[in-house]
């Protein structure tokens, strides 16, 4: 008897969860149905908000004669209003769009056409997007080289302040210029002003557009961080196992923000080495540029080398004046950070003076380059003197005439450092 009960029991049971699942079947094939009927009633009402959409309204009240022209629509993407913002007042504009106005704002909208319950729990359509205008710009990187370039660099930076590690990762180079057809490259990198190590990447055969993705690793205290500078150096390998230096990218890291969970990734053209050998007291590197409509004169103090410093005793810190003269009267100077310890320190830092165009024939610059003393003192390792004719010659003003030449364009170059000027 007691196993009688119990089957009956059992088939009862089962017969309710059988109904159950049949049920929660047929409701949840009905809301799919429902939701596709609801999506094409969404589509169906959304008015196109071009402005030729108002030919197609003009046609009905004209004969049947005059042909008018149709309207040329991008494809769009159905603009809604979430449920929350349902009791907003909105106003008609005159070019069909819809804005929210400020007053009365709980008032239900009478106008733009409502959804279903289930279409995105009834929001309201109120114009559209076009995809076209939010597509991202195109890298260009790859594409637009300057003329006379030499080679192009990728690499990303990061810096892992816990454990004062600077991660440089060497991802590619383009448009190398080898002195022969084949190439095959390789990249040295160092962290000045310690040019006797370096890393070196692995050597890519026969390409003039090497992909190295490789990573490196120096160790760098976070308080000499920013007075480090990155230099890569990119050389070729031909058949007699000679290198060849294509060129170099020189990067400071003091105006870089490095500390994050992201790698900045930069791209630099390479630049030709200067092989000569330094002069008596020292060379420096500077571009000129002047603006004639705004009436600047803009001066970028990239590096020095061969520095010779007075006292060794201590390591020193080396910064570089900039003075503008006029008649030989003081005008204005300015001065970069100071470069600890380094022979050839690199500043890579912009200044800017206002100088008028008929003062260019009576003004000059003056680039001092002096190492800290104790105290206040200063001692002055050499200096250099750009202007016109009244008060240079040979390629200080060469440089000086080539600037005001090319107006808005930075004319870059080497210069040696005397100490008579």
């Amino acid at each position: 008897m007691s196993e009688q009960v119990a089957a009956v029991a059992g088939g009862v049971i089962g017969g309710i969860l059988l109904l159950t699942l049949i049920g929660i079947a047929v409701y949840l094939l009905w809301k799919k149905i429902c939701l596709l009927l609801s999506y094409e009633e969404l589509t169906n009402s959304v008015t196109p908000t071009h402005p030729d959409a108002s030919l197609e309204d003009q046609t009905l009240t004209q004969p049947s004669s005059v042909i008018q022209p149709k309207s040329i629509r991008t494809r769009s993407v159905p603009f809604i209003i979430p449920p929350k913002f349902h009791g907003r007042d909105w106003i008609n504009l005159t070019n069909g769009e819809q804005v929210q106005e400020d007053s009365d704002p709980y008032v239900t909208p009478e106008s733009g056409p409502r959804c279903s319950f289930h279409s995105l729990a009834g929001a309201y359509v109120i114009g559209s997007i076009n995809p076209e205008l939010y597509k991202f710009p195109e890298d260009k990187s790859e594409t637009d080289f300057p003329e006379c370039n030499i080679g192009r660099l990728w690499f990303s930076v990061q810096y892992e302040q816990e454990a004062e590690r600077l991660l440089v990762s060497l991802i590619k180079a383009r448009k190398l210029q080898p002195p022969t057809d084949s190439c095959s490259p390789f990249v040295k990198i160092y962290l000045l002003p310690d040019e006797r190590r370096y890393l070196q990447s692995k050597t890519k055969r026969k390409t003039l557009n090497p992909q190295f993705d490789e990573n490196f690793i120096f160790q760098v205290s976070s308080k000499t961080l920013y007075q480090r500078t990155l230099k890569f150096s990119v050389y070729h390998v031909d058949k007699q196992k000679k290198h060849h230096l294509l060129g170099q990218v020189i990067f400071p890291l003091k105006n870089e923000t490095l500390i994050g969970e992201s790698k900045l990734v930069i791209w630099r053209d390479l630049e030709v080495e200067n092989l000569e050998p330094p002069s008596e007291y020292g060379d420096i590197q500077f571009s000129l540029s002047y603006n004639d409509y705004l009436g600047r004169l803009t001066v970028v103090v990239l590096r020095a080398k061969g520095l010779k410093f007075q006292d060794e005793r201590d390591a020193a810190s080396v910064y570089i004046k900039v003075s503008l003269m006029n008649h030989n009267k003081f005008i204005k100077c300015k001065k970069t950070t100071a470069v600890l310890g380094s022979p050839n320190p690199v500043y890579n830092e912009t200044f800017s003076f206002k100088a008028d165009q008929t003062e260019l024939d009576t003004a000059s610059l003056s680039l001092s380059v002096l190492q800290s003393a104790e105290g206040d003192k200063t001692h002055l390792l050499g200096r250099v003197v750009v202007g016109p004719f009244m008060y240079t010659r040979g390629k200080e003003l060469e440089h000086w005439n080539e600037m005001i030449s090319k107006p808005k364009e930075l004319v870059k170059r080497w210069h040696a450092l005397c100490r008579n000027t």
